[in-house]
């Protein structure tokens, strides 16, 4: 999957995704009928997958972290399922937050696991079976919809309603990852964030085909005041713009803004030269908890800009706070019906301990 979206996705479709549109019909032709056609194994457990309809971030990490909270607080052990993007290592791996870096696991799962137990996995079958081996009764999947490896119990597709679905083509044309029917078909409900309307048209193409869709939006913890406070702002994620946004939605003055790609881990020259621009104005330097974990257990300047950098803490807040657990009660319900069918079939699960439910 590309991971560095072209600007031009994300506004009106010019020449660049009409010349690639045979490209593009290729590309979701393929990913459409491995949707359709492939065979996902089962786990004896629910299994929730927070995704989205398009390439880049939209929500997902902040969203499948508030569902977490909500399994624990009905006594749950919520179990992340992440395909570790951005890291190096290529085994199943138990995250560890205090021993592993970002380098090896990735910055999400790093975030995923200071809430719950994370496993990182290339292959998610294996890493949902060691979930279940690891005692979650729950499995929250950060991404992962079009994949179709996994039996899903419930999938919510986030989507944010600044940027939509950008030009509406499909890659490499567009940040779209599959036809969008076709995504629509084996989605459970959608997730609107943010209060824009360019997602409005998929919200009214999801009502037609009976799927319910809730609204959230990012809310900044209340100790993250930054009145008067000039700034230099850093940000290597899917839409820096919006966290720039925020910072200033805080009562900042960005003196210095500074985008690099998502997940993309810094350079020294980088890293001296943010240091530097701060020094040298008398900025504050402030940036995302994604961008943090990727400083945290280096040293050198890496730790000094890690110490010198306020992070923006956000959270993904529903409009209706029942959502998240209705969500879980309706991904258990689903797992019930799964299971019945397929003992019914004759069908065995994947390896794992005794149904819980």
């Amino acid at each position: 999957m590309i991971s560095e979206a072209p600007p031009f996705w994300w506004r009106k479709a010019d020449w660049r995704a009409w010349l690639l549109l045979p490209l593009s019909f290729l590309y979701g032709r393929i990913a459409g009928h491995r949707m359709a056609y492939a065979r996902r194994a089962s786990v004896p457990i629910p299994v929730i997958c927070v995704g989205n309809f398009t390439v880049g971030g939209a929500g997902k990490t902040p969203t499948a972290l508030t569902i977490a909270r909500a399994a624990k607080a009905k006594g749950l052990k919520p179990g992340f399922l992440s395909r570790g993007y951005g890291g190096s290592l290529d085994v199943t791996t138990v995250v560890d937050p205090d021993h592993h870096r970002a380098v090896a696991v990735g910055d999400e799962p790093l975030l995923l696991a200071q809430e719950a137990l994370t496993v990182i996995s290339r292959r998610r079958v294996e890493g949902a079976q060691r979930l279940v081996a690891e005692g979650a009764d729950l499995i929250i999947m950060d991404d992962g919809f079009q994949s179709a490896r996994l039996a899903i119990d419930y999938a919510l597709l986030v989507i944010d309603a600044t940027r939509g679905l950008g030009n509406g083509h499909i890659v490499p044309g567009g940040p779209v990852r599959a036809p969008i029917r076709q995504q629509l078909r084996y989605a459970t409900a959608l997730l609107k964030v943010g209060g824009g309307n360019a997602a409005d048209r998929i919200v009214r193409m999801a009502a037609r085909a009976a799927k319910p869709y809730f609204t959230a939006s990012l809310k900044v913890r209340s100790d993250n005041t930054l009145a008067g406070a000039k700034v230099l702002a850093f940000a290597g994620i899917a839409d820096p713009a919006k966290f720039f946004r925020t910072v200033e939605s805080r009562g900042a003055e960005i003196v210095v803004a500074k985008s690099f790609g998502d997940h993309e881990h810094l350079t020294e020259e980088e890293i001296d030269d943010i240091l530097t621009t701060a020094d040298g104005q008398g900025l504050l330097i402030v940036t995302t908890s994604k961008d943090f974990v990727r400083l945290s257990g280096h040293h050198g300047k890496a730790e000094r800009l890690a110490e010198k950098s306020r992070v923006i803490e956000v959270d993904m807040v529903f409009e209706d706070h029942s959502a998240p657990s209705l969500i879980i009660d309706r991904a258990i319900a689903a797992c019930r019906e799964r299971r019945l069918r397929e003992i019914k079939a004759g069908v065995k699960a994947s390896p794992g301990k005794a149904d819980p439910l």
